[in-house]
């Protein structure tokens, strides 16, 4: 039996294959580079095994979630892997450049300019906001699974999957660190961090394998395609809890000195151009998929289908 391969499994192989040719092409000044290799692979052929054994169980749910878990894996292995990659790619940052573009915008520094902002409960609710980036896909692929919307489900999967993938090349070719180290000697005072805040902060900075991840925001970027999918999908109730919360991570990214404004504009740009992209790269897969005969499968019978 021949697996059936999803859009996104395609998507996803599709973006391996790209990092691998770069990952060689970084092999004279990349030690590293074979182990950037193996890991790539690896991550293919656990998704080509998830598709097989997704398309074997037939209908059954646990194919699907297999699929799902192994898609989550592979977004989070690839942006650690991006380190030592750009490292190799590149001899600096394109930091000054982005630092050059908000000041000639706002005639300042406006992570510097927010520090008269600064209290520690407005630092401790942002911070927090920052921090739900990682719950908000959650929450709207547990919604959509929750009411068996598995066409839907896949339709978001494979543009928030294009969305990581579309941010990450622009850290590949616009690396940069930002604000919170690059302007750390025009910061005047300190965030006001309480200590189980800073404890958070600690924990992400250690968890964050690549640092050069600031242009364009994927924050920004992943949490306004999360709200726009919750508003295509009238998910309303959802959709209104999402807005306080997508503003409040939006406005963290520079107030906590993640991000420039800059990335923020990008990570707008990058999400209304995913927006376009995806429905018709998603249908072009779907009809390279078909003509390699595979077949189409789906977990349950979706809402979506009626």
């Amino acid at each position: 039996m021949r697996p059936v391969l999803k859009p996104y499994d395609l998507l996803t192989i599709a973006f391996l294959i790209l990092l691998s040719c770069l990952a060689v092409f970084s092999a004279p000044g990349n030690p590293q580079w074979t182990t950037l290799l193996a890991t790539y692979a690896v991550l293919a052929v656990a998704i080509l095994a998830t598709a097989v054994y997704r398309t074997r169980v037939g209908p059954a749910k646990q194919g699907f979630h297999l699929s799902v878990v192994v898609s989550v894996i592979t977004v989070l292995q690839v942006f650690n892997s991006l380190g030592v990659l750009i490292a190799s790619l590149h001899a600096s940052t394109f930091d000054p450049y982005l630092i050059a573009v908000d000041h000639a915008l706002f005639g300042v520094h406006p992570t510097v300019w927010m520090e008269r902002l600064i209290s520690p409960l407005l630092t401790g609710l942002l911070q927090f906001a920052y921090i739900s980036y990682y719950f908000i896909p959650l929450s709207l692929g547990i919604v959509l699974i929750a009411k068996d919307r598995f066409g839907a489900f896949e339709e978001v999967l494979f543009g928030i999957l294009l969305c990581f993938y579309l941010s990450y090349l622009g850290y590949l070719f616009f690396p940069a660190i930002g604000p919170r180290f690059t302007l750390s000697q025009l910061q005047t005072g300190d965030l006001q961090f309480s200590p189980f805040i800073k404890t958070i902060q600690e924990a992400l900075n250690g968890l964050e394998k690549n640092k050069t991840d600031a242009f364009p925001s994927g924050h920004t970027a992943v949490s306004l395609m999360c709200l726009y999918y919750a508003w295509k999908e009238r998910e309303r109730i959802l959709f209104a809890g999402l807005i306080p919360v997508v503003t409040g991570l939006i406005v963290a990214t520079v107030y906590l000195r993640y991000h420039y404004v800059i990335d923020v504009i990008g990570g707008i740009a990058l999400a209304g151009l995913t927006v376009a992209l995806a429905p018709g790269l998603r249908r072009l897969l779907s009809v390279t998929r078909g003509q390699s005969g595979f077949e189409e499968d789906s977990p349950e019978p979706s809402r979506d289908d009626s």
